[in-house]
């Protein structure tokens, strides 16, 4: 009696979504057989450098409409995905894994071990167990789609090598060059990429000498984007970073963009009312009347800002003398501080980008194209992409995990 044959799924790109998917993919079903494609010569990189190298696993954050809010791209079509596969399903994935994570005060989710590798090695046992393979050095050259439904999908690599399945996912992140092969090869439309979760370069004497100083509540106004921000702000050596800016860059990449990243940055460090911030300062002209301004300061802010916004001021020696002039001047700079943004730098190693596959031509219960049955997509290759603090993984995770079950449907 004859076997009958395995169908294959071949994943395109050993990042997050696309281990996720072939691990559960594998998993569920007994008569697939799984390949993994991955071009550089090693898997995992991004979830290996995420979060300083602890892996920000995903968010607390357990109400899929909630959840989709922190998606300037693809809050719409994450929806459904996430009624189906949310944080907290990832929390019992892991866990069901021996994998133990940790919510810390700000809803990160971390690893207990602090550790990007224990993700890793979960992921690489898992694979072993379901009998993944994963071949590296492996770089796509070209997509043969079927040209009926009894073909298969035909993989040409770069060194000559060509592969057939019946089962085809893309997961590729934010790849120019693979934005070009499915462009090329499936006919699927490009949302032109721009780059998203970036900080702010500013050239200041209010910020040249306070780099690491972090206000914990500022509030941030674009105007020119039309966006609004409170947070945690951060002083760098080339400007400002912090929850609050990184917020602003990628809810504003697209406008930001076209502007060439410059701009207008009002800055408000106390997060207070601008009448708060007078009525503050008239009450401690009267109060520390005798007393050096530089040296004493009526907020909770760091020293050494304060004393930059003071001299950014150019206001009086001592409380007593200072103008009226002087100190609207000074509430000016303390409430209401105007920066020019003149470019920005990548965060960290946390590159993300705006861009990928038109939204409009997935089939968003299955991640399968509606060009062709049988091609899948999860993760950044796709037009999606969120704020920092786990959000970015958590899309990976879901929109993987749905790949895995949409085959095994099949």
């Amino acid at each position: 009696m004859a076997h009958k044959e395995r169908n294959r799924l071949i994943v395109i790109g050993g990042g997050a979504a696309g281990y996720f998917a072939a691990i559960n993919a594998a998993e569920q079903c007994a008569n697939l057989d799984v390949v993994i494609l991955e071009k550089s010569n090693k898997t995992l990189s991004k979830v290996r450098i995420s979060g300083g190298g602890r892996c920000n696993v995903t968010h607390a954050c357990f109400d899929p409409d909630e959840l989709v809010l922190h998606y300037p791209r693809g809050e719409k079509e994450l929806t459904g995905p996430f009624h189906s596969f949310q944080p907290g399903d990832t929390f019992e994935w892991f866990q069901s894994r021996g994998v133990e994570l940790k919510t810390e005060d700000d809803g990160r989710v971390f690893p207990l071990s602090n550790q990007s590798s224990s993700i890793i090695d979960c992921f690489n046992k898992s694979a072993d167990n379901a009998g993944l393979r994963v071949c590296l050095q492996s770089a796509l050259k070209q997509i043969i789609v079927p040209s009926t439904e009894q073909d298969k999908w035909k993989i040409i690599l770069e060194d000559g090598n060509q592969m057939d399945c019946d089962h085809l996912l893309i997961a590729t992140g934010s790849s120019p060059a693979m934005w070009d092969v499915i462009r090329r090869d499936t006919k699927h439309s490009i949302i032109d990429p721009v780059p998203s979760l970036f900080t702010f370069n500013i050239s200041s004497g209010i910020l040249k000498n306070n780099p690491g100083i972090a206000m914990p509540s500022a509030i941030i106004r674009i105007p020119d984007v039309n966006l609004e921000e409170q947070g945690p702000v951060l002083i760098t050596h080339w400007g400002l970073s912090g929850p609050a800016i990184l917020r602003a860059s990628a809810w504003g990449a697209r406008k930001m963009n076209t502007l060439n990243y410059h701009f207008d940055l009002y800055v408000n460090w106390l997060g207070m009312e601008m009448e708060e911030i007078k009525a503050e300062i008239e009450h401690f002209k009267s109060e520390a009347a005798r007393k050096s301004i530089t040296g004493n300061c009526p907020f909770a802010m760091p020293s050494n800002l304060w004393k930059s916004i003071c001299i950014a001021s150019t206001i009086a020696e001592r409380w007593a003398d200072i103008s009226r002039k002087e100190m609207d001047l000074l509430a000016q700079n303390l409430g209401n501080c105007l920066f020019l943004v003149r470019g920005k730098s990548t965060f960290k190693d946390e590159f993300v980008t705006a861009g990928g596959i038109n939204l409009k031509e997935i089939n968003w219960k299955k991640m399968e194209s509606k060009f062709h049955p049988g091609l899948y997509f999860a993760g950044e290759v796709l037009n999606i992409d969120a704020i920092t603090g786990g959000f970015n993984f958590q899309a990976a995770w879901t929109t993987g995990w749905i790949v895995a079950r949409s085959i095994e449907n099949k």
